[in-house]
């Protein structure tokens, strides 16, 4: 027998102290790097996007990758790539933890459209904003002092 999984995780974790260094001009290469290091580990980039303090990443994980050590693989190779390319000069690192969540298949498609208009949300909602109401939609218990 085969493994089949489908699973549908969105990624969200921010800059350190969400710090607003992530320029739009910029972020595309570093999607596309992010992109390739997904690729490189078997998983399925559906959408990947962000604004200038936080990105948002839909993946389904390969069954054989762990999600912690992913999004440590993606934070240390984007962080050198940010360095060895200047990316972005005022780039001071990612935030320690990062959030993440699971989605039915049936909800992709909502899923990447809500990801893809990242820049309009954030015209009238914080990150942090974003984060309570993920967390509270998903049922996991927080203290909002840590949401630093």
């Amino acid at each position: 027998m085969s493994t089949y999984t489908q699973i549908t995780y969105q990624i969200v974790f921010s800059t350190k102290n969400r710090e607003r260094t992530l320029t739009k001009e910029n972020r595309a290469a570093l999607f596309k790097y992010i992109w390739g290091i997904l690729k490189n580990k078997n998983c399925h980039l559906y959408r990947i996007n962000g604004v200038e303090d936080h990105l948002h990443i839909i993946t389904h994980i390969h069954p054989m990758v762990a999600l912690g050590r992913l999004v440590k693989d993606i934070k240390l190779g984007a962080t050198s790539y940010i360095k060895d390319v200047n990316l972005f000069p005022d780039f001071g690192g990612w935030q320690e933890g990062y959030a993440a969540f699971t989605y039915s298949i049936d909800a992709k498609d909502n899923l990447i459209e809500y990801v893809k208009n990242q820049e309009e949300h954030h015209h009238t909602k914080t990150f942090k904003e974003e984060l309570i109401e993920l967390l509270e939609e998903h049922q996991i218990p927080f203290e909002e002092k840590y949401l630093l």
